[in-house]
């Protein structure tokens, strides 16, 4: 399994690269275009902000984590629809990079989202590049079938699986690596990014 896990992160270098670029370019637009971005994102802060202080959306592990679960979810799923998940991880990046920028506090703002938004972000990245190679295994699914090797239909399929069977098997793996890192960022998130603000905080007074 660990030789499958290590081919999954050479064989797919490119999309896991790509998709770190993705999400470091968003990161700087989504701060440095503030402004810009205002009218769109500001009532989705604001309407976030009030139900958490209203208590309608509870900082729960439960919580966090299934809503990051569903987006990692659609990251890897819509990666089929011609690499979809891009476009969700650029958006995610420009609200982290909005949210940041529009903060009063700087650092503040900074030390409670590093602790759990580590492992939150790789989730994030590995999402997106999985379903890169998601795309690229039904890419190579269609054109190994319209070869057509085989007599018929089912030996058409079955050999077209069996050509691109690892590409999907990455995925997979790149994904399952993605919820792993996604649970770690929720109890972090929940139970450690307090206590580590405010050491952090203590020490610099």
């Amino acid at each position: 399994m660990k030789d499958e896990i290590k081919r999954a992160f050479v064989e797919n270098k490119t999309a896991i690269l790509v998709s770190i670029a993705i999400l470091v370019i968003s990161l700087i637009l989504g701060y440095f275009y503030e402004g810009y971005l205002y009218s769109y994102l500001n009532p989705s802060v604001e309407d976030l902000t009030q139900k958490v202080q209203s208590g309608v959306l509870k900082v729960t592990f439960e919580n966090i984590f299934l809503n990051n679960f569903r987006i990692i979810c659609q990251m890897f799923i819509f990666g089929a629809f011609f690499c979809y998940s891009s476009l969700m991880l650029a958006f995610n990046g420009l609200f982290a990079g909005y949210y940041i920028a529009s903060s009063d506090d700087f650092f503040t703002v900074l030390m409670y989202i590093i602790p759990h938004g580590i492992f939150e972000f790789s989730s994030c990245i590995l999402a997106c590049a999985a379903g890169f190679v998601l795309f690229n295994y039904i890419y190579k699914f269609i054109k190994e079938l319209i070869k057509g090797d085989g007599d018929s239909i089912s030996e058409k399929l079955g050999n077209s699986f069996d050509k691109s069977y690892d590409k999907l098997k990455q995925a997979v793996i790149l994904f399952a690596i993605s919820v792993i890192l996604m649970v770690i960022a929720g109890i972090i998130e929940v139970y450690l990014t307090v206590p580590i603000a405010q050491f952090i905080f203590s020490i610099f007074g």
